[in-house]
């Protein structure tokens, strides 16, 4: 009797494991971080300065880290979708790189 297999010819089942997921996921979501701070930066620098404040170095330094945080609060919520996605292709990739036996790839030498 053969073993399942799926469409890239991987035994049907074989999984990344939790830490390959766990990676994953915190990759994509640094990603989406990343790419919506960029968003939020040229969002910022096309809009009129804030006479209310007086600008400065002071303002700009505060500024560029509300901005990340602005990102990473964005991202953690999965307001683009963007990390969805990444995760789910990096998963796709590492299951296309697991054993054909099904094993799972935990770093040890066999």
């Amino acid at each position: 009797m053969q073993t399942p297999r799926n469409a890239v010819g991987k035994a049907a089942g074989a999984e990344p494991d939790a830490k390959t997921r766990a990676a994953a996921h915190k990759v994509a979501t640094e990603f989406e971080a990343m790419f919506a701070g960029m968003m939020v930066k040229s969002m910022r620098s096309s809009s009129t300065p804030d006479k209310l404040t007086g600008g400065g170095h002071g303002e700009e330094v505060f500024q560029s880290l509300l901005d990340q945080e602005y990102a990473s609060a964005i991202a953690k919520q999965g307001g683009l979708g963007i990390a969805k996605t990444i995760e789910k292709q990096l998963l796709d990739d590492a299951r296309r790189h697991l054993p054909a036996t099904g094993r799972r790839n935990n770093g040890s030498t066999p």
